[in-house]
């Protein structure tokens, strides 16, 4: 079954699943970890369940995460797993790589706008990649992935419902101006990630 399920996949696929989800973390690592203005999605969920139920986000974001790829097992089937299990190890490897070196533009973080938006990129481009493929690096993709297969609609109205619905609970807690910024860089990740997972390359000859 193992063999059978190592023939499946693609190496190419295998490629882009493990460089995109590091060209994500290089984003996480030096964008987003020092603006903090990505607050939706599982991440947003995780903080919000800490601030009103001291829920520890590490507990909280194994069990969400959790549920988002067995969902997506079950709708999607085992390659996707597959493709999201090597996504999950080049997002952790390279974020760990990344950590022995100070962040490349520290000032960033002076320009919550900026960062929003080269953030966004970052997400989107990254995840979009994967997402392409069929695999997922985080529990949010796998949960959008898994709500569009079975709505049918376009991968990135369902990022932006779900994060809606985050960042309007975290509006108890978070300023609006904050909660502006990251709803900026969900937006442009969203659609960035639609764009990639729908564009068709022209083949050669």
């Amino acid at each position: 079954m193992l063999r059978n399920l190592v023939k499946s996949l693609s190496l190419k696929s295998c490629l882009i699943a493990f460089f995109s989800s590091a060209f994500l973390a290089f984003g996480l690592y030096n964008v987003h970890s020092l603006s903090r203005v990505t607050e939706g999605g599982v991440l947003g969920l995780t903080l919000l369940l800490d601030h009103w139920f001291h829920i520890s986000p590490s507990v909280s974001g194994a069990v969400l995460n959790a549920a988002c790829y067995l969902m997506g097992w079950r709708l999607l089937g085992k390659t996707f797993i597959a493709y999201s299990a090597i996504s999950t190890l080049g997002f952790s490897l390279s974020y760990a790589v990344y950590e022995c070196f100070p962040p490349i533009w520290p000032g960033i973080a002076e320009y919550p706008l900026l960062a929003a938006v080269v953030g966004s990129v970052f997400v989107g481009l990254g995840a979009g990649f994967c997402v392409r493929i069929g695999g997922a690096p985080g529990g949010d993709d796998a949960l959008a992935m898994s709500l569009a297969h079975l709505t049918h609609w376009k991968i990135q109205w369902i990022y932006l419902l779900s994060d809606l619905i985050v960042l309007g609970f975290s509006a108890t807690y978070i300023p609006l101006r904050r909660l502006g910024y990251s709803l900026l860089t969900v937006i442009l990740s969203g659609q960035l990630i639609g764009l990639v997972q729908n564009f068709h390359f022209k083949k050669s000859g």
